[in-house]
């Protein structure tokens, strides 16, 4: 299959582009150019920015594709130009939404928490919007608008060794360093997800007969107090956690009022099975003070 992906040289979507070419597809990505081609020969690059109209039609022209991924996603002004360009060229559109389409009210989310299909629409560009209405807008937009199936891949926290946004890195850093935190709710429950099964639902939404969104997402939650207990075991550190005040750089990226998370029901209904969020998750924050570790004893050398 010919598959078009719009960002793929980063995180989880890196870790697509690597899987679909482990199963011998045609592999084109779309970037700025800005991080390079990791791919090389193995796959096609065009080079184009997602927020200049003309060079995107002048990329895009010319050229099919089974499926397309787009993870760079983020207004309504973005999902309309997409599916005007793509109009006749794909026969399955792949979008990354997000959890932050739901509101963080403590109430374990599903699909039909947020409904697309009857959003008013709001059109504007991404400076128009905060992160979470932009998603919300783009997801009315495409699946009211586009000729073509279209999925909504509604991702979690998402978490790797390899994440450039270092949400998580971020605890582990502070504690490690014996650095106080700013919290709202210690018992606040999250979900979460890695970047290779991200990637992997990413895949499996393409190459399914699937339409419409999906939570995608780890089985399971924690909460923020027992995501920090993990750091502490695996660090030996206390953390110094604060529940009011503290300077903007303490502030955690975690810092929600309540429950957030989300079923993944459907999408097992579905066919695709998540993995547990406690059979990785301690791995992973193993990995990652071990890391800070080397690189505190790194820089006293």
């Amino acid at each position: 299959m010919k598959i078009l992906i719009l960002g793929g040289t980063r995180f989880f979507g890196r870790k697509l582009v690597e899987l679909c070419l482990q199963n011998s597809h045609d592999v084109t990505i779309l970037t700025r150019g800005q991080s390079g081609n990791p791919f090389g020969s193995q796959v096609h690059q065009l080079i184009a920015d997602r927020d200049d109209e003309h060079t995107l039609v002048q990329a895009l022209s010319n050229t099919t594709w089974d499926i397309v991924y787009d993870n760079i996603c983020y207004s309504p002004k973005d999902a309309q130009k997409i599916i005007e360009i793509l109009e006749g060229k794909t026969t399955k559109l792949i979008f990354t939404s997000t959890l932050a389409t739901y509101e963080a009210d403590g109430i374990v989310k599903t699909e039909a928490d947020f409904n697309p299909y009857n959003y008013e629409i709001r059109m504007g560009n991404r400076q128009d919007f905060t992160y979470s209405e932009g998603k919300r807008q783009a997801e009315a937009v495409l699946f009211k608008k586009a000729s073509f199936p279209v999925v909504a891949v509604r991702f979690p926290i998402v978490v790797g060794e390899q994440d450039y946004t270092r949400r998580l890195h971020f605890h582990v850093e502070r504690i490690v360093n014996e650095q106080p935190i700013t919290l709202t709710n210690v018992d606040a429950k999250m979900s979460f997800i890695t970047d290779d099964e991200a990637a992997a639902f990413l895949y499996f939404a393409g190459i399914s007969t699937i339409e419409g969104p999906f939570n995608a997402t780890a089985s399971g939650a924690i909460s923020l107090k027992d995501l920090l207990g993990l750091i502490e075991e695996a660090s030996g550190k206390h953390a110094k956690v604060s529940l009011l005040g503290g300077d903007a750089n303490s502030q955690s990226p975690y810092a929600i009022p309540a429950d957030w998370y989300m079923s993944n029901a459907k999408a097992e209904a579905a066919g695709f099975t998540f993995s547990q969020l406690n059979d990785w998750l301690p791995k992973l924050i193993n990995s990652l003070v071990k890391e800070q570790q080397e690189t505190i004893m790194s820089q006293r050398n």
